[in-house]
């Protein structure tokens, strides 16, 4: 068995410039979306960093690297599956996954089950092993004062 853990960082775009908000591969009404190169979409970046560490494939980073116009606005679900591809290919299977939103807004809880739902069949599970939470930072530093939102992940692979 093997753990990983991934973390991911985005800004929030000014709101007059609008754009959905993307995460875990749903769209969470919200004011503002994130910026990146892709959909941006920080719990899927920082889950997708998580399984590419476990399973010694390096990060998102060098696989999707933003440089690549290929990856512009992409959805971060498909880039997904692509990751579960190479941990499959490299013999590995999740036995589950827990992915941390941080930030003070939006509020996931009426999201959860969808988020679950959308992601849980690309990782091969049944929504009960993939927990989706949040939690706040009390208002202190970048994520507090509304500025962008962070995301952790950890997983855990086995053998197939």
């Amino acid at each position: 068995m093997r753990v990983g853990q991934g973390f991911d960082v985005h800004r929030f775009r000014p709101a007059a410039d609008g754009g959905p908000l993307v995460l875990m591969g749903c769209v969470v009404p919200h004011d503002r979306g994130l910026v990146g190169h892709s959909d941006a979409d920080v719990m899927l970046h920082a889950l997708m960093d998580a399984l590419l560490g476990a399973a010694g494939l390096g990060d998102i980073g060098q696989h999707f690297p933003d440089t690549d116009p290929a990856y512009r606005g992409a959805d971060s679900a498909r880039l997904l599956e692509t990751v579960m591809a190479a941990v499959g290919a490299r013999g590995w299977a999740v036995v589950n996954a827990d992915v941390c939103l941080i930030g003070e807004r939006p509020k996931i809880g009426p999201h959860r089950e969808a988020m679950r739902q959308r992601i849980a069949p690309i990782l091969g599970l049944d929504p009960e092993d993939l927990n989706v939470k949040a939690t706040t930072t009390e208002k202190l530093g970048f994520t507090g004062r509304g500025e962008g939102l962070a995301a952790q992940a950890v997983v855990l692979l086995k053998r197939r």
